[in-house]
């Protein structure tokens, strides 16, 4: 059901949800960036939509509400555990179109890769979905090119307007909750992204032969391994475990789940003082063919969405990754300069 509604009326219904779901989207938090002087873009509680930034991407992904950075898992002590509550509320999140397909890539990654994910199912199961409207690409976007620039499956899109905000909704419940507003009626279909400046190519016939390729040992020199690309990619889901004891009673703690990066040092080791892929090059053909090749192998289509963050849902990319990737490391297009030999082997 579509409606137009005015500020003071999404606001009602913003209003309303609060009582059971915190509220995330896109938000400005000003000097919160590198430098001070310079505004960020990322997800936060709102609670009214004159705090929703439209008009920016992110600069930061969403998976952090579904998956947060440091997640306690349970509680211990010397003779029990206790397991850690669940959020008391669900969550509404605000996402584009290709935010919505890295949440199906986290999805397939977290309940359709073996057993399902405890900690993560009981969260994903209370997030409604708003889809946010794109009427035109941002620079250096390529969501065309990977097929996620048009999504069907969210509870209301949102459409910014001239004063007003269309609202194509799928929940019953917030249906009837404009009716009774008196919001008026409408025809709404989300605004899509049909054209992208830029165009990504992917090698149909890509093999593991790449990884033979002496295009990674560029990155030996040109990455300093630092995992921004990884923190704000919302396809990336590695973790690792951390018992913290507490300073009271070392016998007494509790078990976090935190973020992890296959591009930081540490993160290959193994008992008995072993490391693997010790060079920036090798972990970053490990991160680049885990994207674009072994994925695909797996689940029948690619992992990267495409609104490059900062540059970095995992295609190379340039404009779009100088903000996250110090050295700007990666380049976009057809793997032009990116991989020449990558795309001899591919062909």
């Amino acid at each position: 059901m579509g409606f137009h509604v005015n500020e003071s009326q999404f606001d009602a219904w913003l209003t309303e949800q609060q009582k059971t779901y915190d509220i995330y989207a896109p938000m400005c938090y000003a000097g919160g960036n590198t430098f001070s002087d310079v505004d960020c873009i990322r997800y936060g509680k709102v609670n009214s939509i004159s705090k929703i930034v439209f008009d920016q991407k992110s600069e930061y992904s969403f998976k952090e509400v579904l998956t947060p950075i440091s997640q306690t898992l349970f509680f211990f002590t010397e003779e029990q555990c206790k397991e850690a509550d669940p959020p008391k509320k669900g969550a509404i999140i605000f996402l584009r179109s290709c935010d919505l397909h890295a949440l199906k890539r986290l999805d397939d990654m977290y309940l359709h890769n073996g057993p399902a994910d405890y900690y993560y199912k009981r969260i994903r199961d209370n997030i409604k979905i708003v889809l946010i409207g794109c009427k035109h690409s941002f620079e250096s976007c390529f969501c065309v090119s990977m097929g996620t620039n048009i999504s069907e499956n969210y509870d209301m899109s949102i459409n910014v307007g001239d004063g007003t905000y269309e609202l194509n909704c799928k929940d019953a419940g917030w249906n009837q909750f404009f009716l009774d507003l008196g919001a008026s009626r409408h025809l709404v279909v989300p605004d899509q992204v049909h054209e992208n400046k830029t165009v990504v190519k992917i090698p149909v016939n890509l093999t593991a032969d790449v990884a033979r390729s002496s295009m990674w040992e560029q990155y030996n020199k040109r990455c300093i391994n630092c995992g921004r690309c990884n923190f704000v990619c919302p396809t990336c889901t590695c973790f690792t475990m951390q018992d913290l004891y507490y300073t009271e009673n070392a016998k007494v703690g509790e078990r976090r789940r935190v973020w992890a990066s296959c591009m930081v040092d540490g993160f290959t080791d193994v008992a008995g003082g072993g490391s693997y892929r010790k060079k920036n090059g090798e972990r970053m053909r490990f991160k680049v063919l885990h994207k674009v090749l072994d994925y695909k192998q797996r689940n029948g289509y690619h992992m990267p969405t495409m609104q490059p963050f900062l540059g970095t849902r995992m295609i190379p990319s340039t404009d779009s990754c100088t903000k996250p990737c110090s050295p700007s490391v990666w380049t976009i297009g057809e793997w032009r300069n990116c991989c020449p030999s990558c795309w001899k082997l591919a062909k």
